[in-house]
């Protein structure tokens, strides 16, 4: 299970248009210290998708929760509720679960068009969400600025996790072509190996690998 209060909860599209986030959310979370946890972190076909959710929403101290799909973009698409529906449960847990513990949970919770949730999810006018406007670094800038807030004061400034970001995707690169990966299996890592390359770029950069 991990340590629960070191233990982030990403709630957040699965698409193609949403890599370009995700990824670096992926690396400034273990930036800053912390350890995700997204449903795609482990694929068995036996396994309800609301029952992974739910277990991972209970190992988390902390959610991040994307709400960027609430609206929809093209005609005949349909808007997603995936995000909003895990947010509840997420709150859910902190209110009215009996462990102690829960009552320590926090969130961030982002949307890419500023004050669009005030229209789409009016219950939520009482929070502060934060906008990155489709914007990875802005992104980088907003989940940084959150853990900072939360009281973790010795972290890397938003642009030096940006650099960062850039150097170990460029690595990455570097590394899988040598071990005789192209450049669409680089793109398509899953996302175990994909967190699993962060940490290990962390622990060389460190000195303890």
């Amino acid at each position: 299970m991990g340590n629960f209060d070191k233990q982030v909860f990403l709630n957040c599209p699965f698409d193609v248009e949403y890599e370009e986030l995700l990824k670096p959310l992926f690396f400034t979370v273990i930036s800053c210290g912390f350890k995700p946890r997204i449903a795609s972190e482990r694929l068995d076909s036996g396994e309800v998708r609301l029952d992974k959710i739910k277990n991972l929403i209970l190992e988390c101290r902390f959610g991040i929760h994307d709400l960027s799909r609430c609206k929809s973009k093209d005609k005949d698409e349909y808007s997603r509720f995936n995000m909003p529906f895990e947010l509840a449960y997420d709150l859910a847990a902190r209110d009215f679960h009996p462990e102690n513990k829960m009552k320590r949970k926090r969130f961030l919770v982002l949307e890419e068009e500023r004050y669009s949730l005030q229209k789409s999810l009016s219950d939520l006018s009482f929070s502060d969400p934060k906008c990155h406007e489709g914007d990875p670094e802005e992104l980088v800038h907003q989940v940084r600025t959150w853990f900072y807030e939360l009281g973790n004061k010795k972290l890397k400034s938003p642009s030096n996790i940006w650099d960062d970001y850039n150097v170990f995707y460029s690595d990455l690169y570097d590394k899988k072509f040598k071990e005789g990966f192209r450049e669409k299996d680089v793109e398509r890592l899953p996302v175990p190996e994909f967190l699993d390359e962060i940490e290990l770029w962390f622990e060389i950069k460190k000195g303890t690998k």
